[in-house]
């Protein structure tokens, strides 16, 4: 493997670059100890170990301090991981790690997902919002089953209805518009949406 080009993060980290393609960053000190350069060949041997020893070892720290912040899915932090400069190897060490203590979970963030946005939401958008942060379909549906034995939509679509209208007695079809729109765009189903329409 040869080092196509090194460049400067910051004052002190550097991306490295790999035969015009692999990246990744160390620090200064860590380029001279292993004797990195442009134009040079490294060796499997010194490669193996910056992946092995330095990289693995840093992005499970990151995995770590980005979990400490927030519940993250598996595609999620894979995504931030490979954002930050790790190689592949590092990045699949370091999911295996944090995974194998249940720090993530995307059966678990899925299911707190639905809890926290059905309030606010109807079961199609937070469908679209999970598949986005890369939850598997059947982890969604199962999630779903779950949460639909605990939650009505209608009951949502009322509560929401409540705080959102203008005054009292039946809609007005100027109103009925505006909702309407404002509740499919919610990912409510029209059926529900109609049938707490024609209650009012």
């Amino acid at each position: 493997m040869t080092v196509t080009e090194i460049k400067a993060v910051t004052k002190q980290k550097f991306q490295v670059e790999l035969d015009g393609q692999e990246t990744f960053v160390l620090y200064r000190g860590e380029l001279s100890r292993y004797g990195i350069e442009e134009e040079r060949e490294l060796s499997p041997e010194v490669y193996r170990e910056l992946v092995e020893e330095v990289l693995t070892k840093r992005a499970k720290l990151r995995a770590m301090h980005l979990l400490q912040k927030m519940d993250r899915t598996k595609a999620d932090l894979r995504r931030k991981l490979e954002q930050s400069g790790y190689p592949v190897q590092a990045v699949e060490a370091a999911l295996d790690y944090v995974e194998s203590f249940h720090y993530i979970d995307d059966a678990r963030y899925a299911a707190m997902y639905i809890e926290n946005q059905k309030s606010r939401k109807g079961m199609a958008r937070i469908r679209m919002e999970l598949v986005q942060k890369g939850v598997s379909s059947e982890i969604i549906q199962q999630a779903f089953e779950e949460a639909e034995e605990k939650t009505d939509s209608r009951s949502v679509i009322r509560q929401m209805l409540e705080k959102k209208r203008r005054g009292e007695g039946p809609l007005e079809e100027k109103e009925k518009q505006r909702l309407y729109g404002f509740f499919m765009r919610k990912g409510f189903s029209s059926s529900d949406i109609l049938a707490v329409f024609r209650e009012l």
